[in-house]
């Protein structure tokens, strides 16, 4: 839930883009939910279009969300990775594909080597 606060000085669609980041981050919002239409939003807080789709644009700037054509906005499932990380684990599945490693035995070793690292 978002809450604006007219008196505060903060404008509402930063307001609302640090809500929606704070509630991605505490879980939340979970990792591909689909956020409201920018529309939808603007109409449910009373706010222009224009102010939901700047802080959906803040958002999705920040790795949290991210928009396609069809399936709307949604929170990222690896909005806690930063750019070099997202490539090594894209090298990391890329590989494991190329070896026929499945999805489970993959998620199986990473969590068996996780605690064995420093």
């Amino acid at each position: 839930m978002i809450t604006l606060d007219d008196e505060h000085p903060t404008p509402p669609f930063e307001q609302i883009r640090t809500q929606l980041a704070d509630q991605i981050r505490a879980g939340t919002l979970a990792a591909d939910q689909r956020l409201p239409s920018v529309r939808q939003l603007a109409a449910d807080l009373r706010v222009a279009t224009g102010t939901i789709a700047r802080a959906y644009a803040a958002l999705e700037a920040a790795g949290l969300i991210s928009t396609s054509r069809g399936s709307g906005t949604r929170v990222r499932a690896d909005q806690g990775l930063d750019d070099e990380s997202r490539a090594s684990a894209r090298r990391f599945v890329h590989a494991l594909q190329r070896r026929g490693v499945s999805l489970d035995d993959a998620l199986s070793a990473v969590r068996a080597e996780w605690p064995r690292l420093p």
